[in-house]
């Protein structure tokens, strides 16, 4: 066991910082517990979520805006919790992140292998407290690096 343990550090070497980091952040912040957390947002509509749910959403907040700033981070987050209460979307983290053409992230088979860091935990942590520098935004997209032409017929309402 220890062998294997060491070949995975040698070969592996920044994922297994990176792992060793989000393992750190969730158990400071008691996140790798049985206990689920419960969050009251805007609507006052309750959301349920495990930890593997705030680890999944780590997860894309870290593929889909690991370039952007703090702010950015935020907004994705907040993005998948205004889809859990919104009209018209799956009622579980788990659901919306999964939904078909969601998050681009994902793999055809619904899966993700980013390796949140300590920023994503924290831009997750954020928008679970209410952040939500979107105004209750369903999606999200930058302009001036987003490739998708689909964007540009949706109706946009900036709120700010």
């Amino acid at each position: 066991m220890n062998v294997i343990i060491v070949l995975t550090i040698i070969i592996f070497s920044s994922s297994w910082n990176k792992s060793i980091a989000a393992f750190s952040y969730m158990h400071d912040y008691n996140i790798d517990n049985s206990e689920d957390v419960q969050v009251v947002n805007y609507t006052n509509k309750k959301i349920y979520l495990t930890k593997d749910d705030i680890y999944l959403m780590a997860q894309i907040v870290q593929a889909e805006s690991e370039s952007e700033p703090f702010e950015g981070k935020i907004a994705v987050a907040s993005v998948i919790l205004n889809r859990t209460v919104a009209p018209g979307f799956p009622k579980t983290v788990e659901s919306v992140i999964r939904q078909k053409n969601a998050f681009s992230c994902l793999n055809k088979n619904g899966s993700i292998s980013k390796i949140p860091d300590q920023t994503s935990f924290q831009a997750v942590e954020e928008a679970l407290k209410g952040k939500d520098p979107t105004n209750n935004a369903l999606y999200f997209y930058n302009p001036k690096i987003s490739t998708c032409n689909w964007m540009k017929n949706v109706s946009k309402n900036n709120k700010k």
